[in-house]
C-alpha cells in the first residue's frame, strides 16, 4: 500500500488530525455536523452524556451519547472549502491508520447528517418547514477536483440542470443524491427536493446589497427549473459538497434543512432559534 507523505496527511505533534484537532478515537459512527461553532452546543446539551469537547479554529467537537448510541457533533463552517477539509479529515480518522500512514484494509462507512439553514426558493415552502435534500447540486468547484462517478438518475438531472442554466457562463454544476437510508429513515414524512449550493451568501444566491449581481435573475432561474418530478426547492452553501464527497469516500450522508427564509417572499423567520431547534430534536430522536 502506498504510504501517505507528511504533507499530504498533517498531524498535530499530539498525533490528532491537522485542523480539525482529533484523534481516531475521538470520533463516533454517527457525525452530525452543523455550520455555526455555537450550535455543537445546541445539540450535544441533548446528550445524555458528554466525554469529550475539543476545538481548533472554526472546528468545534463534542462527542457523546444518547442513550446507548455514540454520537459526534461537529462544526464546519460555512462553504464548501471547509467541507473539504472537514470531510477528507473525518474520513482520514477512521480510514487510515496513522502509525503507517496508509489506508486500513477494512474502510468505515459514517453516517453524516448535516443539520443546517437554508433559503426556500418555492412559495409554497413556509418559513418553519424542515426539509431533507433528495439531491444536491453545487454551483461552487469544488467536484472539479475530483473523480466523481453518477448514476443514471443523477446524469439525467444533470443534463437538464445544464440546459436550463446554460446562459450561466463559467459555471459548472455537479450532482449527488442523499442516502437512500438516511432519507428513507430521518428524512421519512418531510419535504423532499433538490439543494442549491451555492459558492457564497450574497451574489451568489441572488442577493443584491452595493455590488452589481452578473446573474440578476438568479432566484427565478432556480425557483423555475424542474424535470419530471424534480425541481429545485432551497438554497444553501454546504449540502452538495457533503453529498459529493461522502459519496467519493465512501460515507452515507443527509442533509437536513431549517427553512429560515422566503426567497420569493423576502420573508425571514422571526425567531430562526425555534426553527433550528426543531430540526436538532427531530434528527436526534430518528437516530
Amino acid at each position: 500500500m502506498n504510504k501517505i507523505s507528511e504533507a499530504d496527511l498533517i498531524l498535530n505533534p499530539d498525533g490528532s488530525i491537522y485542523h480539525l484537532n482529533l484523534l481516531p478515537e475521538d470520533i463516533a459512527d454517527t457525525v452530525i455536523t452543523v455550520g455555526d461553532p455555537d450550535r455543537v452546543s445546541e445539540v450535544s446539551k441533548h446528550f445524555d452524556r458528554i466525554e469529550l469537547k475539543k476545538g481548533k479554529r472554526e472546528f468545534i467537537s463534542h462527542t457523546g451519547y444518547l442513550g446507548s448510541r455514540r454520537i459526534s457533533v461537529l462544526s464546519t463552517g460555512i462553504g464548501t472549502d471547509n467541507i473539504d477539509i472537514v470531510f477528507n479529515e473525518l474520513d482520514a480518522l477512521v480510514n487510515i491508520d496513522f502509525s503507517t500512514r496508509t489506508a486500513k484494509p477494512t474502510l468505515k462507512s459514517l453516517n453524516i447528517i448535516r443539520i443546517g439553514t437554508s433559503g426556500a426558493v418555492q412559495e409554497e415552502i413556509p418559513v418553519g418547514s424542515i426539509m431533507v435534500s433528495e439531491y444536491g447540486i453545487g454551483l461552487d468547484s469544488l467536484m472539479q477536483y475530483y473523480l466523481h462517478q453518477l448514476s443514471g438518475d443523477e446524469h439525467m438531472i444533470l443534463d437538464a440542470i445544464k440546459s436550463h442554466f446554460h446562459h450561466f457562463k463559467g459555471i459548472s454544476p455537479y450532482i449527488t443524491a442523499a442516502d437512500p437510508d438516511l432519507i428513507e429513515t430521518i428524512g421519512n414524512g418531510l419535504e423532499r427536493g433538490i439543494t442549491v449550493t451555492a459558492p457564497g451568501f450574497y451574489a451568489p444566491q441572488g442577493r443584491q446589497v452595493r455590488a452589481k449581481a452578473s446573474f440578476p435573475g438568479l432566484i427565478e432561474d432556480i425557483r423555475s427549473f424542474s424535470t419530471g418530478k424534480h425541481r429545485i426547492t432551497n438554497l444553501e452553501m454546504e449540502t452538495a459538497g457533503i453529498y459529493a464527497l461522502s459519496r467519493v469516500l465512501g460515507h452515507k450522508a443527509l442533509s437536513v434543512n431549517a427553512i429560515l427564509a422566503s426567497r420569493l417572499k423576502f420573508e425571514f423567520a422571526p425567531n430562526p432559534a425555534k426553527i433550528i431547534n426543531q430540526a436538532i430534536e427531530l434528527v436526534l430522536s430518528r437516530l
